[in-house]
């Protein structure tokens, strides 16, 4: 580390002398007759193809791109009720962003190239052009408008979970480095807890109020398992830092946050099963575990084992940065159907019977 903090030093000392050098170079009074520091005609006609040129570049790299990799998969796997209007909002919000970088950068090069400096000629300008000021203040005001009513408006139907469709309920909890999931049991109504009750001795991890009657049928795991096309309603604890429960598949993301309760709500739609069919799904699995055979072979080589192949499978992650271990913060999440879920559901141990 030391070695380390010294060579960065060093470099920052160079870079300082480096400039200082610059700094005296420009200060010097320049008799010299053929470089008077003032750009020519020569000069201005190059920097103006060389505008050009750049804008050409942009274009060609934006056109390999879209060809490469345009064909959004991340837009195919939506698995929530939600997700279609969310991606809606976003190729919207990127093809707009898209038509104004195009022609803006268009004009911005073009004009550069068209204007630029000749010897005797000026170039013409408006110290103030009411006119124009208003155009490129009221179209910009009217898109960015418009976005964020959509924006809203989406939003709102996301977050308005409805109360009479009868939501599953369960607890999203937040722990360096984990998760944890908590069902309401049959009741469908989540026992109070407080961090202040966890119990390790008892097996309280979550601080569950042993006296509430709510609390006794509820499950902890530490699977998430959904029912395909049923509303699920989401309350949020952390026991530490602020995390993130962040679930892309569903087009879900809210932060949890210590001392208070957050929630999020939305529809699965989408089986773990239905989604591993998914052709774009199946061609990223191959391509995966193409990669971890490669390096499969260079482990065993070296003595190593080799890598387990690749399944797909929903997952919670955390997307705050909690600390050391935030990358691995992670929970499988298994979207299945009613039947096989009560079967799951019955294996599992409620809080009253999980006590020591």
């Amino acid at each position: 580390m030391t070695a380390f903090l010294t060579i960065i030093i060093v470099l920052f000392v160079a870079v300082a002398i480096w400039q200082m050098v610059k700094i005296f170079d420009l200060a010097q009074v320049n008799t010299s007759t053929s470089d008077t520091g003032v750009a020519t005609d020569y000069d201005n006609k190059i920097n103006g193809y060389l505008m050009i040129g750049f804008l050409l570049f942009i274009y060609a790299i934006t056109i390999v791109c879209f060809v490469k990799w345009g064909d959004l998969p991340l837009m195919s796997n939506s698995a929530s009720a939600h997700g279609p209007e969310l991606d809606n909002l976003m190729i919207i919000s990127m093809v707009i962003i898209f038509i104004v970088q195009t022609i803006t950068q268009f004009l911005l090069h073009y004009f550069a190239f068209k204007y630029r400096g000749e010897k005797g000629k000026k170039a013409l300008f408006f110290a103030d052009n009411n006119t124009l000021e208003a155009i490129w203040t009221i179209i910009p005001v009217i898109v960015l408008a418009g976005l964020i009513i959509y924006g809203l408006f989406t939003w709102t139907s996301i977050m308005n979970v409805n109360e009479d469709d009868d939501p599953m309920m369960v607890e999203l909890y937040a722990q360096q480095f984990n998760w944890k999931a908590r069902y309401a049991g049959q009741d469908n109504v989540l026992g109070q807890a407080n961090v202040r009750l966890i119990d390790l001795d008892k097996a309280n991890i979550l601080g569950l109020d042993e006296a509430d009657p709510n609390a006794q049928d509820d499950v902890i795991t530490t699977e998430l398992h959904l029912v395909v096309n049923k509303p699920v309603l989401f309350k949020m604890r952390s026991q530490d830092v602020l995390h993130s429960a962040y679930m892309p598949h569903f087009r879900a993301q809210m932060n949890c946050v210590p001392g208070m309760i957050t929630q999020f709500g939305f529809t699965p739609t989408v089986t773990t099963a239905q989604m591993r069919e998914n052709p774009d799904m199946v061609e990223k699995v191959q391509r995966i575990n193409e990669i971890r055979a490669d390096k499969s072979k260079d482990l065993v080589a070296k003595g190593g084992e080799a890598l387990e192949r690749y399944d797909f499978d929903y997952l919670l992650l955390c997307n705050k940065i909690c600390g050391k271990s935030h990358y691995n913060m992670q929970m499988k999440i298994i979207v299945e159907t009613q039947e096989e879920f009560d079967a799951w559901m019955k294996e599992q141990k409620e809080f009253k019977n999980s006590l020591n």
